[in-house]
């Protein structure tokens, strides 16, 4: 029995143990993988969640402190439902517009003031997630988040960009109301253009910049745009792309420490392809010109976001996350949406789901499927809810006494 016990204790008994340990490693790493495998058996654990421990990394708990500036028609409504459920799944605090609005003061530079609950007794209350639309004023966000936020944001393709918000916004954008269409906009936009309304008009031109607070009427020089993407830089810890969509929110995830169905999410917010306008190759070209600055910013940020991705991650491990998120997805779909797709707003049954319809753009929404138990039907309703029936219904959790945010296309 004694010389059996030999092999195990050497390392810690023989004076010439120095020489041992490639002997007790060989014997103690089947050991190990056998005890991995026992456990994972019995208790029925994921070993993707072991991977970390494994790897030596200690993953953490999850970020819970977070600042979204939410960009205009960049697939950032999405983005805004994968917060609030992660908010409300973790009973953390948001900051909402203050009464019956859905903006934080947009198109006007953010003031504190702007959230429901931020002044308390002479000072400024903190909240864990802001994430609905603002213009980016940083000493002001500051007031109302705590000193470790993470902060991201999320930029697309001027040129996508632009022609979304043409069709979104074109009832309520000066500069679009005339035009016949956006290429006729683009080979005269100054003639549409009354720079006296410039705020309403901020949808019209660099708007991803304008939304981060900068002058988007300033001219494009080298140095001035190499000075404000730094400032980028400095204020936020990652932007996403929303072309490379499940990329950004792997990556995402990966900054967060957060869970794979934390993530996963639905299309919201977006157009049906019939509402979807092309441009003219002289159109495309004008457009990267009449948008430079956003131009630039995307250029900047498309490389720093593969650079970032392939470094934190590896090329191998997001593409088999992006598979995961993916597969995931299309599992979520099958279990809640009935015929597993989108369909014209106008259409969904449940009236309380149908999302907001703007300008001449048919926004898509979801149906559930029928029977869900009730714990998936919660579940399934806030991954498609849409972005103005999510702001009210958890302003009716965070602020009970008082009047709830009335939905104007929604009976009360």
């Amino acid at each position: 029995m004694a010389s059996a016990l030999k092999p195990l204790s050497c390392c810690h008994v023989r004076r010439g143990c120095i020489r041992a340990p490639p002997r007790c490693v060989r014997a103690a790493v089947p050991l190990l993988a056998l005890t991995v495998l026992l456990l994972v058996g019995l208790l029925h654990v994921d070993i993707r969640t072991l991977a970390p421990l494994l790897r030596g990394q200690a993953e953490g708990p999850p970020v819970t402190n977070i600042m979204f500036l939410k960009t205009h028609k960049t697939a950032s409504s999405t983005v805004l439902n994968v917060l609030f459920r992660f908010a409300e799944t973790h009973n953390l605090s948001v900051a909402l517009p203050a009464g019956a609005r859905f903006h934080l003061g947009y198109p006007w530079l953010f003031l504190a003031r702007y959230v429901e609950g931020a002044e308390r007794d002479g000072s400024w209350r903190r909240f864990n997630i802001m994430c609905s639309h603002l213009r980016f004023n940083p000493a002001e966000v500051q007031k109302v988040m705590p000193q470790d936020t993470f902060y991201f944001s999320i930029i697309r393709n001027p040129i996508s960009q632009l022609e979304a918000s043409f069709v979104y916004y074109r009832g309520f954008v000066p500069a679009f109301r005339a035009a016949e269409s956006l290429d006729a906009f683009l080979a005269a936009p100054h003639a549409y253009r009354n720079r006296s309304r410039d705020l309403r008009n901020a949808y019209a031109k660099n708007n991803m910049w304008f939304d981060l607070g900068f002058d988007h009427n300033a001219p494009a020089g080298d140095g001035y745009v190499r000075a404000r993407l730094a400032e980028v830089e400095r204020r936020f810890q990652l932007v996403l792309i929303a072309e490379h969509f499940d990329e950004s929110m792997v990556l995402l995830r990966h900054r967060l420490r957060w869970r794979l169905d934390d993530v996963v999410s639905f299309r919201l917010n977006a157009r049906s392809p019939r509402s979807v306008t092309g441009l003219t190759p002289e159109g495309r070209e004008r457009a990267k010109r009449w948008c430079a600055l956003d131009w630039r910013l995307y250029q900047h940020f498309n490389r720093t976001f593969w650079a970032r991705a392939h470094a934190e991650l590896g090329a191998r491990r997001l593409r088999s996350e992006v598979a995961r998120l993916r597969a995931r997805r299309r599992e979520l779909a099958g279990l809640c949406l009935q015929d597993g797709a989108p369909k014209s707003g106008t259409q969904v049954a449940d009236r309380r789901l149908s999302p907001y319809q703007s300008g001449d753009a048919d926004i898509l929404g979801y149906d559930l499927r029928p029977g869900l138990d009730n714990q998936t039907l919660r579940m399934c309703q806030r991954l498609v809810m849409p972005e103005l029936q999510y702001t009210a219904r958890l302003y009716a959790l965070q602020f009970p006494e008082k009047p709830p945010k009335a939905i104007p296309f929604l009976p009360a």
